[in-house]
This record gives C-alpha cells, structure tokens and sequence, in this order.
C-alpha cells in the first residue's frame, strides 16, 4: 500500500467544512470555562465558607478524572436529570431534543472551568498585594479594585497558560466524536472510510490542528506584547 499524496489533498478539502465546528466547541467551552474558572477561583481565594470547599472539590473531582469521562457522564446522566424532572413537573419537554453539540460544549466547558480557576487563581497570586492596599485606600471598593487593578494585571501574567488551554481544548474537541459530533479527526475517520486511506486522512487532519495552534501562539504572543505595554504604562 503507498502513500497517496493527492488524497492528503482532497481530505484536507473536505475537513475544512467541519473547521467551524471544531472551533465553536474550543471557544465556547474556553470562554465558559473562563467564566467559571474565575468565580471558582475567587470563592478559594477569599476563602467563602463553604462555597470554597465545593469550589475546590469541584476542581479536584474534574482534574483528577479524564475529559471523556466528564463528556460521557453529561451525555448519559443529563439527559436522565432533565426527562425525571420534565416528566414530574408535566413540562412535556425531551432531553432528545437538545442537540448533541450542547453536550459538549456543558461537558467542556466544566472541564476547562477547573483549569481555568488554576490559571485564574495563579494570575490572583502574581498581582502584588501592596497594589490592592492602594486601591483601598485610595477609595476603591472591593469589586472595584478587581475589576480595574487586579483581574486586568492577573489576566496578563495568565496569558502563557491561557494559550495552553486553548490548545488543550482544541485538542480535546476530538473526543466529541464519543457522542457523534462530527469534528475535524471524526471527519478525518468518515473520509477515510470511503477508501481506507486513513493515514492520508489523518495526515490532513493533523496539518489543520497544526495550523489552528499555530495561530492560537500567535495570537497569543501579540496579546502578551500589547498587555505588556499596557502594564508598563500603568493601570488606570
């Protein structure tokens, strides 16, 4: 058996129609993650009883178990939650018709949540404290002083571990195809059928991923460069 180069070709083609879904589930969930992430991280680190120990053990629970598991369990045991409580109220809604994409961008999401709270929590931690004492006393309240001085600064000092997450989420929307969300290594897979070339397939998917990272290290690095600048000049 050869290797057919002009397959990688029209594979690489053909995956490029399901691109935008690849990047809906890697945005969605990061940018959800973020959203969670950060509430998580401050419940730790201001130390709200209670809530900071469900925080935590939420992000123990969900690093300590692998990304497919959180997808399978959102797929299998939602479903179970929503048809038991539609069917006790008499909503008459089905967990059928909620589309399988959504079970990946909940699953993901909680998943990129944990991390995020890390990374979150590690940027809190690099933002000098002596900075927050001056926003006090300078008048600022609390939510203020985060807002204007400490998120912005903590988002910065996040960046490099921000573009690891991105591309770990990217990577990851692969397993999407555990409950037959068609994404760029699922196409790869269908393609391929067609004729058994699966390695020209993959060939083409792997040179997209490569890409799509390559540009998220860009990106990133030009984010990196403009927060830089703007932390040189102060925090207004």
């Amino acid at each position: 058996m050869s290797f057919d180069a002009s397959f990688v070709w029209t594979a690489f083609v053909q995956l490029l129609g399901v691109i935008p879904i690849t990047l809906a589930i890697t945005v969605v969930s990061v940018v959800l993650g973020f959203i969670i992430g950060t509430a998580v991280a401050l419940l730790r680190q201001f130390r709200i009883p209670v809530l900071s120990q469900l925080a935590t053990a939420y992000v123990t629970f969900i690093r300590g178990t692998p990304m497919i598991t959180h997808l399978l369990l959102i797929y299998f045991g939602l479903p179970m939650i929503i048809d038991s409580v539609s069917s006790s109220l008499g909503l008459g809604f089905n967990s059928s018709s909620i589309p399988l994409i959504g079970f990946a961008y909940l699953a993901f999401s909680i998943t990129a949540g944990a991390y995020a709270s890390e990374i979150v929590r590690s940027g809190l931690l690099a933002v000098d404290r002596g900075q927050i004492e001056a926003a006090y006393s300078l008048g600022m309240t609390a939510t203020k002083a985060l807002r204007r001085i400490v998120l912005p600064q903590a988002f910065a000092a996040s960046l490099p571990n921000i573009s690891n997450m991105l591309i770990g989420m990217l990577h990851g929307s692969t397993l999407a195809f555990a409950v037959s969300v068609v994404e760029i290594n699922a196409k790869a897979q269908i393609v391929a059928s067609t004729n058994w070339k699966f390695f020209e397939a993959y060939v083409a998917a792997a040179l997209i991923f490569w890409g799509l990272t390559v540009m998220i290290e860009r990106l990133t690095a030009v984010a990196e460069k403009r927060f830089r600048s703007y932390n040189r000049g102060g925090v207004s």
